[in-house]
């Protein structure tokens, strides 16, 4: 792998087939180049996106917790990251709890070569998401991989300024960003996201249609990798599988734009409303 000052990350574009875990778990880490430091799966990359009930998530979901027996998607991404050397940022569903105690969470998982691992619970729940599972209850998380700070957030947090902003407040140099984006915008607000808090971003999309609930989504693509001035290092098209694959330097350029100006240390929270 490369030095902590310089990484190469991915952001792989997936087409799952609802419920087939296996299948898609397996065609996503086909995907995943060899040699990344950091490669970044779309949100709910093995289950699908359109569950038709609660009850349904739950049959999908694993519990994340650091002392619990893994579940099999977290057992081949744990396996796909050791033998490979990549840490992998994927997104399933969580659960906590158990009978009138279930709590169900849309998360992204972070798993290090080592086989440890770290969890983000989506915040910001999008449309039905907010009958299928319980907003995130902690706050934007900043973890210690790949030799560098990498912050999680998922999909619909986009639209949300705080969420990058706490993530760089807290120290990310990148942010890895698990998708599966229907609404056109994001793509060009992760660009001013990463401008305005001078970090890299990893968008993972999927591409393909669900129609599962008599609403279909159709799924945008477009993964990148955005850089801290705003540039697009790569980018993958609305359609067809891969990964855009880029080298970063997650020190550079820092938050200072010019010599008496820095994005973070001229912030006057005092004078923010709300």
């Amino acid at each position: 792998m490369n030095s902590p000052r310089s990484l190469t990350v991915a952001a792989v574009q997936t087409s799952p087939v609802f419920g087939r875990v296996d299948a898609n778990l397996d065609a996503a880490l086909a995907l995943v180049p060899g040699g990344c430091d950091l490669a970044v799966l779309p949100e709910l990359f093995a289950s699908g996106y359109q569950f038709r009930s609660r009850a349904e998530a739950a049959s999908f979901a694993e519990d994340l917790a650091p002392d619990a027996a893994s579940g099999p998607v977290t057992t081949r991404l744990a396996a796909h990251a050791a033998a490979t050397g990549t840490t992998l940022v994927a997104g399933l569903v969580e659960r906590e709890g158990a009978n009138e105690g279930l709590r169900l969470f849309n998360s992204a998982l972070l798993v290090r070569p080592d086989g440890t691992r770290d969890v983000y619970r989506k915040v910001h729940l999008f449309m039905d998401e907010k009958l299928l599972f319980d907003p995130g209850d902690r706050p934007f998380p900043v973890f210690a991989a790949c030799g560098t700070k990498v912050g999680l957030m998922i999909c619909f947090d986009w639209i949300f300024p705080e969420a990058a902003r706490s993530l760089a407040l807290g120290g990310a140099r990148v942010i890895a960003h698990p998708c599966n984006l229907v609404l056109p915008w994001c793509q060009e607000a992760m660009v001013t996201r990463c401008l305005e808090n001078a970090v890299h971003a990893v968008t993972a999309n999927r591409v393909g249609c669900e129609n599962r609930t008599g609403n279909e989504l159709a799924f945008s693509g477009g993964s990148q990798v955005v850089a801290p001035r705003g540039e697009r290092l790569a980018r993958l098209p609305s359609t067809g599988t891969g990964a855009a694959v880029a080298r970063i330097a997650p020190g550079v350029p820092g938050t200072q734009v010019t010599l008496r100006n820095d994005l973070l240390a001229d912030r006057r929270p005092g004078l923010y409303r709300g």
